[in-house]
């Protein structure tokens, strides 16, 4: 009687280690602290914006990277309101994508002035970055007008430091697959690894998209060895859905993100499969399931 009572016990400890060992291995992943560019559900958000705004918080996003600035509000709501409505669903306005061209010497008080305002509208958003997401096309045309473009910017970081926010710049392909002649060395040098040179570390941070920089010809592993700490953001996008194209090394890159100095990451989804809530959905999922993806912590 004694070694069946034994022998129960020990089945009964076999079948529960099995069942917790069952139950873990179907536990969903944690949500990891990822924000989303807004740019990513660019229709859905124009019709709707709080009900686009609470879709993006039940997919499991912390915080939102608006594309819609214009004339001191986001997507037509007053920066409070705006903030309100994401602190609402659990989310913050992190940062957010605007910009100005670079203002001919007429215009450049003017210009300055919108970007005071701009300023002050993302303090009252509470965002902590603000970031340009383009240039004109005569920068990737003439190293002159290109240096021009980045005593701008070091000008507008300036400003954003003295209240309380970072300013940065978010490339696409061009600025790895263009080269300019320098007339101080023998070789040409492309249009990133100039801005990198030529900005101050101190008032422009850089906000590497990972599938153009490759898309571009470019190795963001190559640019972290190169510049490290310059890369407080990473928008992080594959040629459609996160993950699916099979392009994009993420582990490697993952591999790399202290050297990169990497502060916060944004998922962008500018083409689809899918309808645009699908894509992004999937995009976070990848990224919260894959062991190799570490985020900083809120």
């Amino acid at each position: 009687m004694k070694k069946r009572n034994l022998l129960t016990i020990v089945l009964l400890i076999a079948i529960t280690g099995t069942l917790s060992t069952l139950l873990l291995s179907f536990t969903p992943p944690k949500n990891k602290n990822i924000g989303l560019q807004l740019y990513s559900i660019r229709d859905s958000i124009r019709k709707n914006v709080p009900a686009a705004i609470e879709k993006v918080a039940v997919m499991g996003y912390t915080f939102v990277e608006p594309a819609g600035y214009g004339n001191g509000k986001f997507y037509g709501i007053d920066p409070v309101a705006f903030k309100d409505l994401c602190l609402k669903n659990g989310m913050t306005v992190l940062s957010s994508h605007t910009s100005q061209m670079l203002p001919s010497d007429a215009n450049r008080e003017k210009t300055m002035k919108w970007w005071d305002e701009c300023i002050d509208a993302h303090a009252a958003v509470g965002a902590k970055y603000i970031v340009q997401p383009t240039m004109g096309g005569d920068a990737y045309k003439s190293l002159e007008t290109l240096k021009k473009y980045c005593e701008y910017f070091n000008a507008i970081g300036e400003k954003c430091n003295t209240k309380g926010i970072k300013f940065g710049y978010h490339n696409h392909s061009g600025e790895f697959s263009t080269k300019l002649k320098d007339q101080t060395v023998s070789d040409s040098i492309t249009v990133y690894d100039f801005m990198l040179k030529n900005t101050d570390p101190a008032k422009v941070f850089f906000q590497i998209d990972l599938y153009w920089c490759v898309e571009g010809g470019g190795n963001p592993i190559d640019y972290f060895n190169k510049y490290p700490g310059r890369f407080l953001s990473w928008h992080i996008k594959d040629e459609k859905e996160i993950g699916a194209s099979g392009k994009m090394d993420f582990e490697s890159i993952w591999a790399a993100r202290k050297k990169s100095g990497m502060k916060y990451g944004v998922v962008e989804v500018e083409r689809y499969d899918f309808d645009e809530f699908t894509s992004c959905k999937k995009s976070i999922d990848f990224l919260n399931a894959a062991s190799y993806v570490k985020m900083p912590k809120k």
